[in-house]
């Protein structure tokens, strides 16, 4: 989501508010109609790209989920074509994907902590299906730039640093952080600090 640069479809208008909405007072407190207002049609009109708030909330999840795995797969592999397939070089690539994601859509980290439970079975697996994948990509690299690093520890440090760098809702309130780029710079050596300690 944070590194499209066209326009956005009025599809993609209507999640990004919807999560702003979710994600401010919660999926019960938010009906169609304000969802419509926010990005200019009616409420009935949302009918026309959606089944209803159950199927935003759906797309929202899994899409973000899915987006995570899709842009980890292709930094690694665009390091892989650089010819410098370092574990070093490929960390700090999917540490800044996941930095740019944590600082641009953070009323997605605030839904998934909140609504979660409110999918469908299927959808929610889905949703641990790909992050499940998305964790084990990291533990591979980690591993690979800390080698003595066994695999549960790998993956519980992999999930620790998903915390620190999911922990940007409670950073401040508006759209943006002040400092944006000092941000990113701090959270990305808190994490490679949480990995060498890991790996110590």
């Amino acid at each position: 989501m944070a590194t499209r640069t066209d326009a956005p479809t009025r599809r993609e208008q209507i999640l990004k508010e919807a999560a702003r909405l979710f994600a401010e007072r919660g999926f019960h407190g938010v009906g169609v109609d304000e969802i419509g207002a926010a990005v200019g049609i009616s409420g009935p009109g949302l009918y026309r790209h959606f089944a209803g708030k159950d199927a935003m909330l759906a797309e929202l999840l899994v899409g973000i989920s899915g987006q995570l795995l899709t842009g980890a797969k292709r930094r690694l592999a665009e390091v892989e074509a650089d010819g410098g397939a370092k574990a070093e070089a490929v960390l700090d690539s999917l540490i800044e994907g996941h930095i740019d994601f944590a600082l641009d859509d953070r009323p997605l980290i605030t839904l998934h902590d909140r609504e979660l439970d409110r999918l469908r079975d299927s959808d929610r697996k889905m949703v641990r299906q790909l992050q499940r994948q998305y964790v084990e990509l990291w533990v591979g690299v980690v591993r690979e730039v800390y080698p003595g690093l066994g695999e549960p520890a790998a993956r519980s440090a992999v999930h620790s640093v998903f915390g620190l760098l999911n922990s940007t809702p409670h950073l401040g309130r508006g759209g943006s952080l002040s400092g944006r780029g000092v941000t990113a710079e701090l959270l990305h050596r808190m994490a490679r600090g949480a990995f060498a300690a890991a790996g110590v």
